[in-house]
């Protein structure tokens, strides 16, 4: 396990090399470094797993130093290095799920301006998300946040020649980084505190100093929590998320299944000592996920556009992994992270064949009829969008998903609970209707299967592990997680299973009635009044961008105006203004003639005497 830095390492290497190129190599070339750099992190991690699960280290936990940064005041963060079973985790989500992107981009990209310029931010992105995972200290798990968040404004505004797409990336930058502001105040706060940013010791020392429900601990996590919120795109800094799809689709699989997106989920688990302490926001965790999973549930139900949707699903299933987090399930949310990577990189990635297929189109009602042209991309929708649908005993989606659920009922939380079946029922009707609409129906548009063991490859082995075959892979977890109170299962259990799994049928039943065929019955509901209403404020995400451009934009736009001509600066102006008048009055009298200096004097003089006299 020594070699566990080589992980980090392989992606730095690939980006400083593609990075200062300046697109003079070949794209053929660019694909070897930045696929192959990701794919020796990766061939590295597999290595790493099988020597931690041989040979475990001693305790669980192996710890690599690489230098001392600094030491200042009692603040003393080393780069150091830290593997435990939730760190393997995700190191194996990363980079495993990351070199499927990357293979997949490096097909996709292909004649794209600006190649190995993509190549280049994508390897800084893995890098950057495993230096978030593995680092051992607060500070550490910051640099990586924050490249995540550098890196996800370069990728979204990749085409940044169109001014939406820069905008886009300008929007998740500023929103992201409201979020960023919350968790450094967190961070101070801990510090000033308990003295230390590492994790292992802000574990042993909050209980000792903070009793349960400590103020000061319970406005560290509150912001804690906003910096996970911002990152994982969960009310109320969501708003991001869906505007992101301006990137291209490899970007788009690589923040909303491997990466950014679940970085906030990590921050909360890794954390999870200092939540249990202040329950209130530990049970904030759960409200703001399971608000979020419906309202984002809705949002997908009327969009038009593939990535969209996807988009939104992603919102939704992070907020099961907040729910989770909230009813101490700790397991069963990293489990779901792992488990949402895997189809939901395969579902962005078969848009991204059917985007490309389809001449760059995304509008859904212009598709149809596809499953004879692209039955690749077909086969990687219906195993993909099952498993977010968490079809019963078949999809990955549903072991994980069925395990939240349960954690939900056995914490007795029952409003969270319902939120997770009504969750589960919109997923599996905006779901299938994507599918029924983009690859049924009448042929409305000409499209072109991909090829290619760049192309294929990906999605093969993602729908392999979208399967119940996936949820073999055990996130070793033992031992780093709080245990939680609804292990033992039973007859509640399998009823549960059995409820959950008939609601996601009856989703994909409802779905098919209402999509396939002529939609008369849909069509009629959208075209009346209460239809149209609600179809343009859910296709509006519920109206939070309106809110926060009329609380936030448009006074900060107007200010902006205002202070374009600064009242300040112009009443500081009248005494420079004053000084250059004068000095005008004055230069006039320098006329060079004597009489007029004499005459000048004898008439100061006389002014003078006659002050004199009067005073």
């Amino acid at each position: 396990m020594n070699v566990l830095f080589l992980t980090l390492l392989f992606p730095l290497i690939g980006w400083f090399i593609l990075a200062f190129s300046r697109g003079r190599l070949s794209e053929t070339v660019a694909a070897i470094i930045g696929v192959g750099s990701v794919g020796l992190s990766a061939l590295t991690t597999a290595w790493i797993m099988w020597q931690f699960n041989t040979a475990p280290p001693v305790g669980g936990v192996y710890t690599q130093t690489l230098w001392q940064w600094m030491s200042v005041e009692g603040l003393a963060p080393s780069f150091t290095l830290y593997l435990d079973g939730l760190s393997l985790t995700m190191l194996g989500v990363v980079t495993g799920v990351g070199f499927l992107i990357h293979m997949f981009a490096s097909w996709y990209m292909r004649g794209e301006e600006g190649y190995s310029r993509f190549l280049s931010y994508t390897n800084l992105f893995i890098f950057s998300m495993l230096l978030l995972v593995l680092g051992d200290n607060l500070m550490t798990l910051f640099f990586g946040w924050e490249g995540v968040g550098l890196c996800s404004y370069l990728l979204i505004g990749f085409y940044y020649k169109h001014v939406p797409n820069g905008n886009a990336a300008l929007k998740a930058f500023i929103v992201t980084r409201i979020g960023d502001v919350f968790l450094m105040i967190g961070l101070f706060l801990l510090f000033l505190n308990l003295g230390t940013l590492n994790i292992q010791e802000l574990m042993v020392l909050a209980p000792q100093k903070y009793a349960a429900g400590d103020t000061w601990l319970w406005l560290a996590t509150l912001m804690l929590l906003g910096g996970a919120v911002g990152k994982s795109a969960q009310l109320p800094l969501q708003t991001w998320l869906a505007d992101a799809m301006a990137g291209p689709t490899p970007v788009s699989a690589l923040i909303h299944a491997a990466t950014m997106v679940t970085a906030g989920v990590y921050l909360i688990a890794r954390t999870n000592g200092l939540f249990l302490l202040t329950p209130e926001i530990l049970g904030l965790v759960g409200i703001v996920g399971g608000v979020t999973l419906v309202l984002a549930g809705f949002a997908a139900l009327v969009q038009t556009d593939i990535k969209r949707i996807l988009a939104y699903s992603t919102m939704s299933q992070i907020g099961y992994m907040f729910l989770a987090l909230g009813v101490g399930a700790w397991d069963a949310a990293i489990f779901h992270l792992m488990t949402h990577a895997f189809f939901k990189a395969l579902l962005f990635l078969a848009s991204g064949s059917v985007i490309h297929a389809c001449h760059h189109e995304q509008n859904i009602f212009k598709m149809g009829g596809l499953w004879k042209k692209l039955p690749l991309a077909y086969a990687s929708f219906i195993v993909g969008g099952s498993a977010l649908a968490a079809l019963p005993l078949i999809t990955v989606g549903f072991y994980s998903k069925d395990e939240i659920l349960w954690e939900a009922f056995a914490s007795g939380n029952s409003a969270l609970l319902y939120a997770g079946l009504l969750g589960a029922f919109m997923t599996s009707i905006y779901t299938f209707r994507l599918i029924f609409i983009a690859f049924h129906g009448e042929q409305k548009t000409e499209a072109h299967a991909g090829h290619g063991i760049a192309h294929n490859l990906p999605l093969l082995v993602l729908i392999v592990l979208s399967t119940f075959i996936g949820a073999w892979i055990t996130p070793p977890l033992a031992g780093v997680l709080p245990q939680s109170a609804g292990h033992a299962g039973g007859e509640a259990k399998h009823s549960l299973e059995i409820v959950s799994g008939c609601i996601a049928l009856a989703g994909i039943l409802l779905a098919a009635m209402l999509f396939l065929g002529k939609r008369s019955f849909v069509n009629a509901v959208a075209g009346s009044a209460p239809g149209r209403f609600l179809s343009a404020w859910w296709f509006a995400a519920w109206g939070f961008d309106w809110v926060y451009d009329k609380i936030f934009v448009q006074p900060y736009l107007f200010l902006c105006r205002v202070l374009a001509r600064d009242p300040i600066d112009g009443a500081i102006g009248i005494i420079p203004r004053l000084a250059r008048g004068g000095h005008g009055v004055l230069s006039r009298s320098e006329t060079g003639h004597l009489r007029w200096y004499a005459i000048s004097i004898a008439g100061g003089a006389v002014l003078v005497l006659a002050a004199v006299l009067v005073a």
